[in-house]
């Protein structure tokens, strides 16, 4: 038992570790990580209210509407009437923040790349599969699923 509490203690570790780095050097224009996340999100499911941003994201809907807000005087995010007809305005991403949002993405990749420079692909794949495994986990006790391509 005391080996596998050692272990969860050394994984609990080097999460926090992970968490506290940015694989990229700083970068004039990059987006916020918030507005990164949120833009990749609608960018995978299509336009979205604040409301269920706020529920794939797992936010309080007062800092959603924050960050919105910034992501509209950015021009990253305009609102557009609901296509189903609903009351609630849907966020869509405009050219601005598609365009960003791949600049972003790039710059992202560019950033693993370096860190996983002499890394055989063999690791690197090792590597994605026991995070999205854990990704997934996640996503699943808690029910909220990320979507992914198959």
């Amino acid at each position: 038992m005391r080996g596998r509490q050692h272990l969860l203690e050394e994984l609990s570790r080097e999460l926090t570790l992970i968490s506290r780095h940015q694989l990229v050097t700083a970068m004039r224009g990059l987006l916020e990580r918030s507005a990164y996340l949120m833009l990749n999100r609608i960018d995978v499911t299509g336009p979205m209210t604040a409301r269920e941003l706020a529920e794939a994201l797992q936010l309080e809907i007062s800092t959603v509407t924050r960050q919105v807000a910034a992501m509209l005087r950015e021009d990253l995010v305009e609102r557009i009437p609901d296509p189903a007809g609903g009351l609630a305005r849907r966020l869509r991403i405009t050219p601005t923040g598609a365009t960003r949002l791949t600049a972003d993405r790039e710059h992202y990749r560019t950033g693993l790349a370096t860190v996983v420079t002499d890394w055989p692909d063999t690791k690197c794949t090792d590597l994605y599969h026991l995070l999205r495994a854990l990704n997934e986990r996640i996503e699943a006790l808690q029910n909220t699923p990320w979507p992914r391509n198959p």
